[in-house]
């Protein structure tokens, strides 16, 4: 399984962290950056992760900014991304299994490693559920058109 994986400057510790988790999973991580805690801009970051996962080169997504709300706005304003910060595990299970997130985001600043990693977990044994869902997956393209 391979999953895209980007940070700002906020969620830079926290990306190293699952990096370096996932190293021994089995999982491969493509690091889209940031490389450093210098400031950048989390648009920027979200743009060229979305564009990586709408092209197909990984399975989903992984953002992290300070709170993963600007991350997660940036995101969504992208045409098929379904990014969803996830906060508990019953999110992350529904975040997948209703939503099809592609997408999942973080808050480097707000959650602890240990947390993520269970969600991570979680999303990633989910499995969408289709049906209604699917029809209004499929809304969500055509609203604002």
């Amino acid at each position: 399984m391979t999953i895209a994986i980007a940070s700002d400057h906020g969620g830079f510790a926290l990306k190293t962290y699952l990096i370096n988790y996932f190293a021994n999973q089995g999982v491969r991580l493509d690091d889209l950056g940031t490389h450093s805690e210098e400031s950048c801009d989390y648009p920027l970051i979200a743009d060229k992760l979305c564009r990586h996962v709408l092209e197909k080169k990984s399975e989903f997504g992984i953002l992290i900014c300070g709170t993963g709300i600007g991350i997660s706005i940036a995101a969504n304003r992208h045409k098929g991304i379904r990014a969803a910060l996830l906060y508990d595990n019953d999110v992350a299970h529904l975040a997948c299994e209703h939503n099809n997130a592609n997408v999942v985001v973080f808050g480097g600043r707000t959650q602890k490693p240990e947390d993520v990693i269970q969600y991570l977990q979680t999303f990633m044994n989910a499995s969408f559920e289709g049906g209604r869902h699917q029809r209004r997956i499929d809304e969500l393209d055509t609203i604002g058109e």
